[in-house]
């Protein structure tokens, strides 16, 4: 695999821009607190973007900023002064999808490289070659393309560069562009408000004719009633195909998820990108963490079996249970116990298995010992978020993760 190409991250708050690039993410992409499509997100204040920004260039990474809402007249003012900002700060990009909007970046901030989101609707060259001539730096593409549709815009637009989402939760309206939550809980999803309706479980009621004794259920068959439920997406397999394609980005799905969620995704993509892990056991890794069925979407053509009917979501094969906070373990000198705070519950007894982008990946050791932070000896870590100091024959750093086998 190609080293050259990006992997790109969700950060929806400051601790999971830190985990996406602590665990080997090259750029991550966020939103402040307005014009973004994720307003249930922490979200960053626009002190914090400038932190985001600085954080991240100390460390040789980037920093995308999404303001890819479907703009209103009202907020052109705003949006103007927010551009000019992303530009001062030097944001790495903005991330954009109404043409308006775009356009007005242009004008206020003609430093600031512009990314076309995915809400664009990007699926042929001809749109990409629009979005090119108005001075676009990148395109992030329609789900809905094939490899072979991907490879053909590239030819198409050299020198445009083609972002890909490869991992994480799909839409089941055409990129996105859904109305279920502005129907059903009055929230726009164009505007960031979305209440993912998609996800709920669905009965079907058939309303017979008048006098007949209305209503009655429709039967559901064996596969559930998930019925706009749609998979995730996973491409880990096929990361070659798409770097010969012509992508030069692969992105990561999942503002809203978990810090946990966000390690274990990243860690994943970036060791079968370097080839430190094989597409086998890169692919174990992310059946670890809580997700949907998985699918490949349209990457390798038509695939009428994008739904997850059964269920919302399926548990992962491990159990998050502690974040590290301070180095130890075997080999820190002069501290043989590292710190922990208790995520999920665990006993002395119980196999652990360690989370990390070091050496210590994938290492299981029993709990033998376990103390508060008094020294006294606990048993039972079952108080929820209590520091514990922790004895590991590994080494342990601040920021890795221990899940229960």
């Amino acid at each position: 695999m190609d080293k050259r190409i990006e992997l790109l991250a969700p950060a929806g708050n400051f601790e999971k821009l830190k985990t996406a690039f602590r665990f080997g993410a090259d750029a991550a992409y966020l939103g402040g607190k307005d014009f973004s499509l994720r307003s249930f997100a922490d979200n960053f204040s626009a002190e914090e973007l400038r932190a985001a920004v600085e954080y991240a260039h100390a460390r040789g990474k980037k920093v995308y900023v999404t303001a890819n809402i479907f703009a209103k007249n009202a907020d052109f003012a705003a949006l103007a002064d927010y551009f000019r900002y992303l530009q001062e700060i030097g944001a790495g990009a903005a991330l954009v999808t109404d043409v308006g909007a775009f356009s007005l970046a242009r004008q206020v901030a003609p430093k600031l490289p512009l990314h076309v989101s995915t809400q664009a609707n990007t699926t042929n060259k001809y749109a990409a070659k629009f979005w090119q001539k108005q001075g676009a730096e990148r395109v992030v593409l329609a789900r809905e393309l094939s490899l072979s549709e991907i490879a053909e815009i590239h030819e198409y637009c050299p020198g445009l560069e083609l972002e890909a989402f490869v991992h994480g939760a799909m839409c089941v309206s055409y990129s996105g562009r859904c109305l279920l939550s502005n129907y059903f809980a009055g929230r726009d999803s164009n505007r960031g408000e979305c209440v993912q309706a998609c996800r709920w479980k669905y009965s079907v009621r058939a309303q017979r004719e008048e006098g007949e004794g209305g209503e009655c259920a429709v039967e559901e068959d064996g596969r559930g009633s998930y019925i706009f439920n749609s998979k995730d997406l996973n491409m880990l397999p096929h990361l070659d195909k798409l770097a010969a394609a012509g992508v030069c980005s692969f992105k990561i799905e999942g503002r809203m998820k978990s810090a946990y969620y966000l390690a274990t995704a990243v860690n994943a993509y970036r060791r079968a990108q370097d080839g430190t892990l094989s597409v086998s056991a890169a692919l174990e890794e992310l059946n670890k963490v809580a997700h949907r069925a998985f699918t490949t979407a349209y990457a390798l053509g038509d695939n009428a079996e994008t739904i997850h009917y059964s269920d919302s979501q399926e548990a992962g094969t491990r159990a998050y249970v502690a974040d590290v906070l301070e180095d130890g373990g075997a080999g820190a000198a002069g501290n043989t116990c590292a710190l922990v705070q208790m995520r999920g519950r665990f006993r002395v007894g119980d196999t652990l298995e360690i989370l990390s982008p070091s050496d210590s990946f994938n290492r299981a050791f029993a709990v033998e010992e376990m103390t508060s932070e008094e020294g006294e000896r606990v048993e039972d870590a079952k108080l929820v978020m209590q520091k514990l100091r922790l004895r590991c024959p590994y080494p342990l750093r601040a920021g890795d993760i221990l899940r229960k086998v």
